[in-house]
């Protein structure tokens, strides 16, 4: 089986992969999506949004990453896709899931899944650009209002080329609340031939293996999962019992230390604040400790300051456990 950690914008970034890759578990990333709309973007934009490239489109951990576009003109996406491949890309993955209502407005994303011929159309464009030099693979949701269309959208895809559709068990609609409706993944798999991978609600080993029972799916795409629990790839893959977060809580505050510290190596003084933050505030749900250092932090805006309340909360812990 095999883990792909989920494209999410502005959250999921090069230093959150370089970071969660290093731990195992996790086979491939998907970038966050590259926005195309009528126009041959730049080399610098995929650059920026995927420094893989310059090293070989893996992390520095080895592991590979799938650049994610996002549009609606066939056209501009199929020659952006092609100038990802002559970067070196190794396969390209377009973009149907997205509920956020800006993207939407623009006709990207979920909004997409009202019209499976267009999902036919786009879809078909960029295999046709590609003449199957790399391999090309899609992520949807259910739909955009409703699931009246899901099975048409998913056979779509697959017409019009794609090798692989990751399922987002859930419409736009019903956005990122539970449940996911992994029943909806096992009646995609029955009318198409292509693999089919469960994405949506696991948030553990005991979630990956109902998912897995229940969509017929042994390959996962987890993103808010690992956010809030770094290790659940690795947990998943070796099949480990869940360890007692309070115990788990210093190596996990010595993750969110190292990610400040790439970050500020990396972005301007800023946008740190903010990264640290909203990782720390996902983290909630695994680990209890998180939202009483989130209050600790929430005004703070300087990463030097930041740095020095959490280099001192793990001095403590570590000094506790001796």
């Amino acid at each position: 089986m095999k883990i792909l950690l989920a494209p999410m914008e502005g959250v999921l970034d090069y230093t959150l992969r370089d970071l969660l890759t290093r731990i195992g578990g996790i086979d491939l990333c998907v970038s966050e999506f590259i926005r195309v709309s009528s126009q041959l973007l730049p080399a610098s934009v995929f650059r920026r949004l995927v420094p893989e490239l310059d090293h070989a489109w893996v992390t520095p951990a080895g592991v590979p990453v799938l650049i994610q576009l996002l549009g609606s003109d066939p056209v501009a996406l199929g020659e952006n896709a092609l100038r990802a491949v002559e970067m070196g890309a190794s396969g390209i993955d377009l973009n149907f899931g997205c509920p956020a209502k800006t993207v939407n407005k623009s006709r990207g994303g979920a909004i997409l899944l009202q019209d499976p011929e267009e999902v036919h159309a786009i879809t078909a464009g960029v295999n046709r650009a590609l003449a199957g030099r790399v391999p090309l693979s899609a992520k949807m949701r259910l739909g955009f209002h409703d699931k009246s269309m899901a099975l048409e959208n998913a056979q779509a895809l697959e017409a019009g080329g794609v090798s692989q559709i990751v399922v987002h068990a859930r419409t736009r609609l019903e956005g990122y609340r539970p449940p996911a409706h992994w029943e909806w993944i096992a009646r995609i798999r029955e009318v198409v031939s292509v693999p089919v991978v469960a994405n949506g609600e696991v948030w553990t080993l005991e979630d990956y293996r109902r998912c897995r029972e229940i969509s017929g799916c042994d390959d996962v795409m987890i993103g808010r999962g690992l956010i809030a629990n770094p290790f659940l790839a690795r947990q998943i893959k070796r099949g480990e019992q869940e360890i007692d977060p309070d115990r788990r809580w210093p190596e996990v505050l010595a993750l969110l230390l190292s990610y400040h510290r790439m970050v500020m190596a990396r972005l301007q003084a800023r946008h740190v604040h903010g990264r640290t933050k909203q990782w720390l505030q996902m983290m909630k749900r695994h680990h209890p400790q998180a939202e009483a250092l989130f209050a600790l932090l929430r005004t703070e805006r300087n990463p030097g300051v930041m740095e020095q309340h959490l280099a001192r909360e793990l001095d403590r812990l570590r000094a506790a456990q001796v």
